[in-house]
Parts: C-alpha cells; sequence; structure tokens
C-alpha cells in the first residue's frame, strides 16, 4: 500500500464515529444574543418560522462564521423558494432577524449577488433575481438545490452534464500519462475497496471525489479542469443520490479500476468507454443517456 493510500485511510473517520448527532447538525447555527438586546422579529411571508433550518452539510462542516452561515441561510431560502423571485431583501430586516451587523448583511447579499441569486439596483433595493439568472453551475447552488424542492431535476441535471464531461475527460486524461497521477489515482481505488470493505461510506465517497476530480484535472484541457469543482460538488451533496457511485458496490469499484488500467496504458477509448459503463449503473442515469455501443 501505498503512503497516499494509508494516510487517507488512517486520517479518514468512519461513518458512524466522526458524524454530528441529529440533533447537533439541525441546531440553529446563530449565537443567541441576550434577552435585552434582541429587536423584534419582521414578518417574512412564506418563510419557515424558525429560520434557522440549514443543511446537515453546511451545519456539521463548514465553520465559516456568521457571514458564511448568513449566505448559506439565505441562500438555501431563495433556492427552496421560501424567498420566491422578485422578493425584496431589506437589510435592515434581515439584520434584525438574525441579528448580525450591516456589514454582514451587506457581505452576504454581494456574495449571493455574484451567484446571480440577488440584484441590488439604486432605488429599488436588493430583490431576488429569477431562476434564469442564477449560475446553476455554482458548487453552493448545486448543494443548495440538492436539499429543495428541486432535488429530483438536480439529479438529473448533474447526471447528464457529468455524462458530457467525464467520458471525455477519461479519453484525455489516458494522453497525460504521468507515473506520480497514475499512483494517486491508483491509491484511490486501493482505498474505495478498503471502504468499502469496511462498511465506510465515507471514506469512500471522499475517495471517489478525489479520483473523478484528479482525473479532469489532468486532461490536458483549462475549460474542462474548471468544470471539476461541478464534479466534485455533485459526488459531495448529501440530500439524495445523484451519482452511480453514491453507494459504495463491486461494479463502481471494478469500473474506477478498468478506467485506472486503461489510463496507464495510453488507450484513451477504453477509459472512456469505462467512464460511461460508471456513469450507467443505476437506472435514473439510464432514462437520460444512451447506454455504451460496443465497438
Amino acid at each position: 500500500m501505498s503512503t497516499l493510500a494509508h494516510t487517507m485511510m488512517t486520517a479518514a473517520p468512519s461513518a458512524d464515529s466522526g458524524l454530528a448527532s441529529s440533533g447537533e447538525l439541525d441546531r440553529y447555527p446563530y449565537a443567541e444574543a441576550p434577552a435585552a438586546d434582541r429587536v423584534g422579529t419582521p414578518s417574512w411571508d412564506g418563510a419557515d418560522p424558525e429560520l434557522g433550518r440549514v443543511s446537515r452539510r453546511a451545519a456539521g462542516s463548514r465553520g465559516r462564521g456568521l457571514h458564511g452561515q448568513l449566505v448559506q441561510q439565505l441562500g438555501q431560502m431563495i433556492v427552496s423558494g421560501d424567498l420566491g423571485a422578485d422578493r425584496p431583501l431589506v437589510p435592515e430586516e434581515i439584520g434584525q432577524r438574525f441579528e448580525v451587523s450591516r456589514t454582514v448583511v451587506r457581505e452576504s447579499l454581494r456574495v449571493l449577488e455574484a451567484k446571480g441569486l440577488v440584484s441590488a439596483r439604486p432605488n429599488v433595493g436588493t430583490r431576488v433575481r429569477p431562476v434564469s439568472d442564477w449560475n446553476l453551475l455554482d458548487p453552493d447552488i448545486i448543494e443548495w438545490r440538492a436539499f429543495g424542492p428541486q432535488r429530483d431535476d438536480q439529479r438529473r441535471e448533474l447526471s447528464e452534464l457529468r455524462w458530457t464531461i467525464e467520458p471525455l475527460a477519461a479519453r484525455l486524461a489516458a494522453g497525460h500519462g504521468r507515473e506520480d497521477v497514475q499512483q494517486r489515482l491508483s491509491d484511490m481505488v486501493e482505498i474505495m475497496g478498503h471502504a468499502m470493505g469496511q462498511g465506510d461510506a465515507l471514506m469512500f465517497a471522499r475517495a471517489d471525489s478525489e479520483f473523478h476530480s484528479l482525473l479532469i484535472q489532468i486532461a490536458g484541457n483549462r475549460m474542462l479542469e474548471h468544470l471539476s469543482g461541478i464534479v466534485s460538488a455533485a459526488l459531495q451533496v448529501s440530500g439524495g443520490p445523484v451519482t452511480g457511485c453514491e453507494r459504495p458496490n463491486e461494479a463502481s469499484l471494478a469500473h474506477h479500476g478498468r478506467i485506472v488500467d486503461a489510463l496507464a496504458g495510453g488507450d484513451g477509448a477504453a477509459a472512456e468507454a469505462a467512464m460511461r459503463q460508471l456513469l450507467t449503473i443505476h437506472p435514473e442515469v439510464e432514462r437520460v443517456v444512451p447506454a455504451p455501443r460496443e465497438h
């Protein structure tokens, strides 16, 4: 076993031991202000009364401070439809509701504006933008959609997008056979096999994400490399299965191994075929893409 594989396996916690309890994950993430300092809560029609729910992944692992938490909260509310298109967002109300400063609200709205979720105009204020304006390739929006009412569409769209990206990346990567990269890919397959034997879905998912991200990065196409974050987000969202690799099994492990073997042999066609087989393991993918043809 290589040093990298051993380090990753010993460092990654098991699926049972490294996760917070359900109560901890769902806990309201904002610090409570003293009762005497609290300001009256404005009415946000259509929003959940608590306004404090966050995704399990966000609450459990992000740790970005008040600014990041507010971006998460407002982003999820917009994507879920709690704050619909053209809804005005009044910074003063947001600050009062979440007990954060004007600076935190202003910077959070700027982040959301960069993602296409809101727009700020003189004499109009800040308003929620329609879904047609959102940057749907933004990893955060991918995650938020995976938790919202569009999760089924998100699952299908991510599968379709990966189908267009990864087979080509696998073919191109066969022409860039650096030994260190080959070893890292082999390490990830070895870790996935170990994780499957241990029943450790978390370790399997981490190695799987590393494998696919690395494969795209070595394809030698900078535009494809720019999309590696999308594939990583697709593999990491926990709101439901979105790929053919979300459940550790012998079939997915075997296809990953075939990809590595094809890359080692410089066989782009075989690498592409193995990737197509990997992406068609589950029925929801087969409904949107044809099965690979045998040559």
